[in-house]
């Protein structure tokens, strides 16, 4: 008995194991049938893949639209709440940002300090070895330079550069896809730190304005799930601002030359209420900066990071004024030809064909070969005598704001071995100032142009202060006792120069005043206070006239979509109107317009974020505008997942509803029906049940009944099977005629229920406490059977057929814009000048407007339009009309280069024709 009972066992776990592929087949014991046709099983697997996908894709577009919300997310949420929430979020925003790049610039300039002592000690312990020692003082910023580029490129290509340029166009209002994310800010903190490790003469604080600028980013999207004030635009546009000026602060230690620095170079129009927000992030990370130097470096106080010990009493002499006015007029041509020189150096190199094509063999030919020339000039045996190879930058600066007259024989013994490195026994310290100034001047140009992330303000710092003290070289040898001035004698001091050359000719090149203070709190004196601004607004002045700041240059290199400035000098920009550059075929959206037509603008203009909507086509009234996103939604909302499935319960609901009444239309009623008491039918149901079920597979008919019409017997709830059937109702009428084909679904679906054959669900014991409760099965074998689980509910969806005439038919219906409109989008009239629409772009912050006259829209004005049209107006290129004002000249009279009159248009303005 137990042989056989196992027996049936396995067979049945086969059976059912082999029932568990999906393929709809019965199992008995004996043999099975198909349940399904092939066909109908092929549809239904192609509704479940179909159904599969449409999860998924609505998955990925809520994953998009959803940020991220964890448990451990809502757990710090509680805790910020009710903590640093309490104290201010600005204050504890801000404070935070600042010590994160304190410590960012502090282990950067550990790491580089690092990478400029090993290759040192290479240097010097090879001392017997020349050669080797060429090798060792190669290789290590070769590879350091190459591993740079090649993890930038893998990483995040956006790392490469400066990054202020980039700055200046978000702060704009231009989102750049990739700039301020996570990899980014690991590919430029890496990158960064390994280029400055190998002593290239590149510099760190345009790519620490882009890193505080993405850690302020990712601090304000961390933020946002504890507090929703930072999902606001402007508020996001504060926070950047503040972290440019902290980034700044802390690669200088100079707070307040760093807001103010970080206002000229990113804004043209700075919100006052962001002043208090920038001083205190450049405060918390400058402080932050200079205390990890006294603990970790073993300084002995906060100070200065270039410090000065220059005479407090008389520093310079009035008559030096002059002298320091002609250096700033120097410094002032010197940094637009250096602005010059690195734009052609640019084109040069992208419109060279054989040279491109050579170079683009490999990513890393040109980085490689820049970065071994660079490193084989500074080699201290070789031409790196004469530029102070030997020294990394830092000492350099250092050296060059010294308090020492380097032509004064009356020096020390510590300060004659400083001396040495800058002069060789064939050359003095005047001759290499100048071969440093040369090398320097062409070195960096080259550099800033190496795939890697680099900045260009700490090279130009140094060419001016090597100009700075060359001049004050010069004036010591030609007064090498002083300037007489009212009876007094004061003595030269080149460091003065140099700190006064430095402060000019980095202001020229970036087009800032506020590199004088930051040059103050390097040097930790103002004793060149006078001297060092009149240095500044000279070389500003001249350089401004010449040439754009090297920002705007690489901006306009780079072709970001930034506005340029206005020359003050051409009258005819007043005379330029909007309607002189407005776009006039604009892309609207419309009241009674069909969903179809909503979808085939969204398709034909990918790159508009947003459409003007009008009342009608005919008025074009401007109503407001609505958001592309939106716009999506409400598509997606009209022929979606939900609604469809909406509509796909209803009509089946109607479908059972009907035949429903199909079926009870077509019953007859029976004048001999008899209803049988409650005990009655409890009794006769026990009976029942307790009789075997016959299964038609097996051949066995149902005894026929004496009587020709039994009495009909209405059962509620009886069978689970028959309350999920699609043609069933709560009430089913069990008669003689239909009990075969009543039996024969029981017996499936008690097949099915058991896992196994007629024999094991006969074998177990229903018993039930109430007709309304659901039967409890107990098997009476101590072999227990594996159970398949019936779905629920069966998901109810159209067919691809219904589906796509379904859509069809939504998709005709006029759009209904319940959504989010903005009743007031920016707007121009006609009649708005140039000069106007430039302030108001630059100040509000925005990226389009709209041209409405008397509120019929009419144009459309972008970033796009705009910069062309300043272009044009700094380039002369005035419209036709502006000519005719001007100069008297008929529109007619304007003609094309080839004859042929140029394609103006007539302009109304009232009555009269412009």
């Amino acid at each position: 008995m137990d042989t056989s009972d196992s027996g049936h066992s396995d067979i049945g776990e086969e059976l059912v194991q082999h029932d568990k592929h999906g393929l709809g087949y019965q199992n008995t014991l004996m043999y099975g049938r198909y349940s399904r046709q092939l066909g109908e099983y092929a549809k239904l697997e192609a509704l479940k893949a179909q159904e599969k996908q449409r999860i998924k894709e609505e998955k990925a577009r809520k994953k998009e639209l959803r940020g991220y919300q964890g448990k451990l997310v809502k757990f710090i949420s509680f805790l910020w709440r009710h903590t640093f929430a309490r104290l201010g979020e600005d204050w504890v925003f801000l404070a935070l940002l600042g010590v994160i790049m304190a410590f960012l610039s502090f282990l950067m300039d550990r790491g580089v300090s690092m990478c400029n002592n090993a290759r040192l000690w290479l240097y010097k312990d090879l001392s017997h070895h020349p050669g080797i020692q060429y090798l060792a003082w190669v290789i290590l910023p070769t590879t350091l330079v190459l591993f740079s580029a090649g993890f930038v490129q893998l990483v995040a290509p956006q790392a490469i550069g400066s990054g202020i340029p980039e700055m200046k166009t978000i702060l704009r209002g231009v989102a750049l896809k990739e700039y301020l994310t996570f990899r980014t800010l690991i590919a430029k903190i890496i990158g960064l730190t390994a280029v400055l490790g190998s002593s290239m003469p590149v510099g760190k604080e345009g790519p620490f304005v882009h890193i505080a600028s993405i850690s302020a980013t990712l601090l304000s999207k961390l933020v946002t799930g504890f507090q929703g004030i930072y999902e606001n635009e402007s508020r996001t546009t504060e926070m950047l601002a503040a972290a440019c000026a902290a980034g700044v602060a802390s690669c200088f230690a100079a707070p307040v030359g760093g807001v103010l620095f970080s206002i000229e170079v990113t804004t043209v129009y700075f919100a006052v209420r962001n002043y208090w927000r920038g001083f205190f992030a450049a405060v918390c990370g400058a402080s932050t900066f200079r205390l990890l130097a006294v603990w970790f470096q073993k300084a002995e106080t906060v100070t200065a990071v270039y410090r000065t010990n220059f005479y407090m009493d008389f520093p310079f002499d009035p008559q030096e004024l002059f002298v320091f006015a002609l250096l700033g007029a120097f410094s002032g041509l010197g940094g637009a030809f250096y602005v010059w020189v690195h734009r052609q150096y640019v084109i040069y190199m992208r419109k060279n064909k054989s040279l491109n094509k050579f170079l683009s063999k490999n990513r890393f030919l040109y980085p490689g070969i820049i970065s071994l020339l660079v490193a084989s000039l500074s080699f201290p045996l070789g031409l790196g005598q004469f530029i102070a190879g030997e020294l990394t930058t830092h000492e350099q600066v250092a050296a060059l704001f010294s308090n020492v007259t380097w032509t004064d024989e009356n020096v020390t013994i510590s300060e004659q071995q400083m001396i040495d490195k800058w002069k060789t026994p064939w050359t003095g310290v005047l001759v290499n100032l100048v071969c440093v100034l040369i090398f320097n001047f062409i070195t960096s140009i080259v550099c800033s142009t190496l795939p890697v992330p680099s900045g260009i303000f700490i090279p130009v710092f140094k060419i001016g202060a090597t100009i700075g003290r060359l001049i004050g070289e010069l004036m010591h040898l030609w007064f090498p006792s002083g300037m007489r001035y009212g009876g007094k004698v004061a003595k030269i001091i080149p460091g003065g120069y140099a700190t006064v050359g430095a402060a000019a000719f980095s202001g020229a090149v970036t087009h800032t005043i506020s590199v004088s203070v930051i040059v103050f709190e390097m040097t930790g004196q103002i004793t060149h206070l006078i001297p060092i601004m009149i240095s500044v607004l000279i070389s500003n002045a001249i350089a401004s006239l010449l040439a754009p700041s090297i920002y705007d240059s690489i901006i306009v290199i780079k072709k970001l979509p930034y506005l340029p400035d206005l020359l003050p000098s051409i009258s005819g920009i007043y005379n330029i109107y909007v309607e002189d550059f407005m776009v006039r075929d604009i892309k609207y959206i419309y009241y009674g317009m069909t969903y179809d037509q909503l979808k085939t603008i969204l398709k034909e203009n990918r790159r508009l974020q947003s459409f003007p909507l009008v009342d009608k086509p005919d008025s074009m009234v401007l109503l407001g505008s609505i958001r592309r996103l939106h716009l999506i939604q409400l598509i997606e909302k009209q022929i979606g997942r939900e609604r469809r499935m909406q509509v796909a319960a209803v009509r089946k609901k109607e479908a059972e509803e009907k035949a429903k009444e199909e079926e009870e239309r077509k019953r007859r009623p029976s004048r001999f029906e008899v209803v049988p008491a409650p005990d009655a039918l409890q009794k006769q149901t026990s009976l029942d049940l307790e009789k075997p079920l016959f299964n038609p597979a097996y051949g066995s008919q149902p005894k026929k009944s004496i009587l020709k019409k039994t009495s009909s017997v209405t059962l509620k709830g009886f069978s689970p099977f028959s309350s999920s059937s699609p043609t069933s109702t709560p009430y089913s009428t069990v008669t003689g005629a239909e009990s075969r084909f009543k039996s024969a679904f029981d017996s499936i679906f008690r097949k099915s229920y058991f896992g196994g054959s007629e024999e094991s669900a006969n074998g177990s014991l229903l018993r039930t406490a109430s007709w309304g409760r659901r039967p409890q099965i107990l098997p009476l074998s101590q072999h227990s059977f594996k159970k398949v689980q019936l779905p629920k509910e069966r998901v109810c969806d159209m067919s691809p057929e219904d589906q796509k005439k379904w859509e069809e038919e939504q998709m005709s219906l006029p759009v209904e814009f319940i959504c989010h409109i903005d009743p007031a989008p920016f707007q121009l009239v006609e009649r708005t000048s140039l000069l106007k629409v430039h302030s108001i772009f630059s100040m509000v912050g925005v990226n389009h407007a709209y041209v409405t006259a008397i509120g019929k829209l009419v144009g459309v004005v972008g970033l796009k339009e705009l910069r062309q049209a300043i272009e044009d107006a700094n380039a002369g290129n005035l419209p036709a009309s502006v000519l005719d004002i001007n100069g008297g000249i008929s529109v007619n009279d304007v003609k094309d280069d080839v004859g042929e009159p140029s394609n103006t248009t007539s302009l109304m303005v009232g009555d009269s024709e412009v």
